[in-house]
């Protein structure tokens, strides 16, 4: 971990947005393996880092699907008619009876 996150400032800017929203995860509602996200990363704003504002505490699951998102940069509409595309070409599971 680098010195941002053993420092200080960070450890009770993490604790107050974690008691804020209640000790849960903001997107799923779990109460596992919390972490706090910057929903505008350091890299973009800085000076966001410790504003309570941009901090929203999410499960690992759902902080590396944020990450994930982030990554790989904004949808194309291309890329969304393929998506569509396969996924109408793919089987549809038959529905039990039982």
């Amino acid at each position: 971990m680098s010195a941002f996150h053993h420092s200080k400032q960070w450890k009770a800017a993490r604790l107050a947005a974690k008691r804020r929203d209640g000790w849960k995860c903001v997107e799923c509602g779990s109460r596992h393996r919390l972490e706090v996200d910057h929903v505008q990363t350091r890299a973009e704003r800085p000076d966001l880092a410790f504003d309570l504002d941009n901090l929203r505490t999410l499960c690992r699951a759902c902080h590396i699907a944020k990450t994930r998102a982030e990554r790989a940069g904004p949808r194309s509409p291309e890329r969304d008619a393929w998506r569509d595309l396969v996924d109408a070409l793919m089987p549809k599971p038959k529905a039990r009876m039982g």
